[in-house]
């Protein structure tokens, strides 16, 4: 199943549009017990993903496949191609691009919004869609996005693959202080996974990412390094990805 493009949601006050593409649902096979967000790379859209997903044995989850808005990309000269953000270098030392993220986080929230009160919710994605997933991990343990407006989606799980952390930069200074955000960062389980082999998002920059995540609080993470994989999703990677989720959502 898909539907057609929306704008930016609330939690972004832009004044540029963000026009997001196709969203496209893999509906749950059994009982439904969690609904995941899955967010694709740079210059892919939700379909690839989808179709990928909808062959993993959980029956007991509905994933949500959005596509990116199409935009100008610095790291290829301005040329437009779908992008959950701005970028002019995967890692976490670029600038960060604080209005795509939050409308994209934003987009995302407003998907899960609408999922029943029972329903366990979660966000993952591949490299610059990790991105997202984790810039929005931030997001909920702050309780607002970088503009501050609030967050208010209770987040039960998140996944990285090949991906690295947006605002890393600022996120201790910003959780200083909240003994909130340091109770809620505690409680969220992350899986991160990353080649060695990586030369689009460098190994390294996932092993900082997971670091900074530790060094803010996040003590359930949990880091997958996989020898000589490049830029692309192996079956044992995805095999963790399955038994990661089904321990943490009680599947």
């Amino acid at each position: 199943m898909s539907y057609g493009s929306t704008t930016m949601g609330s939690g972004s006050q832009s004044r540029r549009p963000f026009e997001f593409g196709r969203t496209h649902v893999v509906r749950p096979k059994g009982k439904h017990q969690a609904t995941i967000v899955w967010l694709h790379g740079l210059s892919d859209k939700g379909s690839s993903w989808s179709q990928l997903l909808e062959t993993l044995p959980l029956p007991n989850i509905k994933w949500i496949c959005p596509t990116a808005p199409t935009r100008p990309v610095a790291i290829f000269g301005g040329y437009p191609c779908t992008a959950w953000f701005d970028v002019g270098d995967l890692s976490e030392d670029g600038p960060d691009d604080l209005e795509g993220l939050d409308a994209s986080a934003a987009h995302v929230a407003n998907l899960l919004s609408t999922e029943p009160a029972d329903i366990k919710l979660g966000i993952g994605g591949f490299s610059m869609g990790a991105a997202i997933a984790l810039y929005s991990a931030t997001c909920r343990i702050l309780g607002q996005y970088g503009n501050g407006n609030p967050y208010s989606v209770n987040l039960s799980a998140i996944v990285g693959l090949s991906g690295w952390l947006p605002c890393s930069r600022t996120l201790k200074s910003r959780m200083e202080g909240s003994r909130e955000a340091t109770r809620r960062a505690a409680s969220l389980p992350i899986l991160l996974c990353h080649g060695s082999g990586d030369d689009v998002v460098a190994y390294k920059h996932g092993e900082r990412s997971a670091q900074m995540l530790n060094s803010v609080g996040f003590r359930d993470l949990t880091f997958r390094c996989y020898n000589g994989v490049g830029h692309y999703t192996v079956p044992e990677e995805m095999d963790e990805v399955r038994n990661w989720l089904t321990a943490r959502l009680e599947l």
